[in-house]
């Protein structure tokens, strides 16, 4: 079974993990303002010598990064191991804000890399444009 994918603008295999991204594409652009231009799925980047790909980068207006998601499919739980792997991957990427999901369960977390800290988010905070300092607000 095909989808059609907003960002990539073609039809894709609808995997269980594509299923999840999908609708948290749809979720950041409907419900929480991030525009369409500045979600990047499956972007390379290099981790320990090794080619990695994450599953969704959404950027700030200035073309950093600012939600790296991590998605896996609905059977697989979101566990210490996977958010330890997406923390692992924001080491690189540099994201602010870090979302782990299956698809029924979600996770948000601001990351605060100067103090290494993260503070539990209730949900993904809004866009809020390249008109606001902090970009993000809750």
């Amino acid at each position: 079974m095909l989808i059609w994918d907003v960002l990539r603008r073609k039809h894709v295999v609808l995997t269980p993990e594509e299923w999840v991204r999908q609708h948290v594409v749809h979720y950041l652009i409907n419900h929480r303002g991030y525009p369409k231009g500045l979600l990047s799925l499956e972007q390379g980047h290099r981790y320990n010598q090794r080619q990695k790909r994450t599953d969704l980068v959404a950027l700030d207006a200035t073309g950093l990064p600012l939600l790296l998601v991590e998605c896996k499919r609905p059977t697989v739980p979101i566990t210490a191991a996977v958010a330890m792997q997406a923390a692992t991957y924001n080491q690189t990427i540099g994201a602010p804000l870090l979302l782990l999901t299956n698809g029924l369960h979600h996770f948000c977390w601001r990351v605060n890399f100067e103090q290494r800290t993260n503070e539990r988010l209730a949900e993904v905070p809004h866009y809020t444009g390249p008109a606001e300092n902090d970009k993000i607000s809750d």
